[in-house]
């Protein structure tokens, strides 16, 4: 019998265990909701080694809840299926060998309605035992959450760009046959507004804070907290807009080696880039098909290097990580254009505001000059989980913001994503920053 002190522990407990429950059968859902107007085909091809079929990204993260939650803190639970660890663990070295991920197109078989039927089983199992489980466990299915919201953005940008290969250019989603033929004449959405000049909004000076510091849920490399010197700087009042790289490109800026790194400009010599990923003929690939391009909405699909050369045309420069956060830090994360639910989600412009920063938050992923590296004093995560993040500190740069394909209520301020710098798949653009 629990004592007095033990009491208030148990309720603690116990109303996680219950707020976990909620989210749990939420998260689940979107990521169903997203395949829903897929066939087994869609969900099955693989369209280059970055990116991953969808039924991949619903079986992986249903062996994340397995693998860390039931099978190693449920008694007696037995796996749905002994093959599948081996099938669909990422990069966790800790649980062993596993299937290449260039070839996870190949696994036609198990097929998606058989990866349902497993989620759904899982799904049971995790409810079932939510209840019941330790505080080391509920925090694993909290990371689990977090971990299937960032699937989630995941499989819309792979299955935006596998839609991307075929001639067709079909729609993920589409209402009608008739509709689908009348929008892709159609002009952009009237909702998108005029973004207005650029403005510059002075940033933050002297000593801040940065990273999480708060006992909410932040993944380990946002942390621990530390202190940092700003000097002075200006951050633009919004994202670089398509219109605006139209004229970078119509001045020449894929041709002129000055402006670019040198990596950056050996990708682009051997990648023959001329444009954002998704452009052709002034129109661009979407996940409701090919669009006109929207003068004023947040460019997307851009690489670290195209960033950075663009600013480099612009007089400016990329800002620090840390000047980002410095900047974001008193804005609300769940506001802006981030994924409500599933459909063909697309950032589009903001009206021109006459003070503050727009957009911080959802639109596009906004490349920083830092290098993802390590905070002082960080430590990964004992086991398995440990691999999360920490192992990837090489080569890559942080982006920060999130995008209209995050899940609304998955940002932070302390928020770092990451990516090697010739990427740009996801809803990548670019916001400028200058000194003063």
């Amino acid at each position: 019998m629990a004592s007095r002190t033990d009491a208030p522990l148990i309720v603690q407990l116990a109303d996680l265990a219950a707020e976990l429950t909620q989210r749990f059968a939420a998260t689940r859902r979107l990521s169903l909701d997203l395949v829903a107007t897929l066939s087994d085909a869609d969900a099955s091809a693989q369209s280059m080694p970055d990116a991953s079929p969808a039924k991949w990204h619903l079986a992986h993260t249903s062996w994340f809840f397995e693998t860390f939650v039931l099978r190693d803190h449920v008694p007696g639970y037995v796996l749905f299926d002994a093959r599948y660890p081996f099938l669909f663990n990422s990069y966790y070295d800790a649980e062993g060998p596993r299937h290449a991920r260039p070839q996870r197109g190949l696994l036609t078989r198990p097929s998606l309605d058989e990866i349902r039927i497993w989620r759904a089983h899982v799904d049971t199992a995790v409810q079932s035992a939510l209840p019941d489980l330790s505080r080391a466990a509920l925090a694993l299915v909290e990371l689990g959450l977090h971990h299937e919201q960032q699937h989630q953005e995941l499989l819309l940008t792979d299955l935006k760009h596998l839609f991307a290969q075929n001639p067709l250019g079909p729609a993920a989603w589409e209402k009608s046959a008739i509709a689908n033929e009348v929008a892709q004449f159609s002009a952009p959405s009237a909702a998108s507004g005029d973004a207005g000049a650029i403005r510059w909004v002075k940033g933050a000076e002297g000593v801040v804070s940065v990273g999480h510091g708060g006992d909410d849920f932040a993944f380990d490399c946002e942390g621990p907290q530390f202190s940092a010197l700003l000097t002075p700087h200006a951050l633009a009042s919004r994202p670089v807009t398509n219109g605006e790289w139209q004229q970078f490109i119509a001045d020449g800026g894929y041709h002129t080696a000055s402006l670019w790194l040198s990596d950056g400009w050996a990708w682009v010599q051997r990648e023959d880039v001329e444009a954002p990923a998704y452009w052709r003929d002034g129109r661009q690939f979407t996940l409701s098909g090919w669009r006109d391009i929207d003068a004023h909405a947040p460019v997307t699909h851009i690489s670290f290097f195209e960033a950075d050369a663009f600013a480099s045309w612009a007089g400016a420069r990329l800002p620090t990580e840390i000047e980002w956060e410095a900047a974001a830090a008193a804005l609300d994360p769940a506001s802006g254009d981030q994924l409500d639910g599933a459909g063909p989600v697309q950032p589009s412009a903001e009206p021109a505001a006459d003070i503050g920063l727009q957009q911080m938050f959802g639109s596009v992923w906004e490349w920083t000059g830092s290098a993802y590296r390590p905070y002082p004093g960080f430590r990964a995560a004992p086991g398995a989980v440990g691999e999360y993040n920490g192992k990837f500190m090489s080569g890559q740069f942080v982006l920060r913001g999130g995008s209209c394909a995050t899940p609304r209520g998955h940002l932070r301020a302390s928020y770092r994503n990451f990516f090697y710098p010739h990427q740009r798949w996801q809803f990548t653009g670019v916001r400028l920053a200058k000194d003063l």
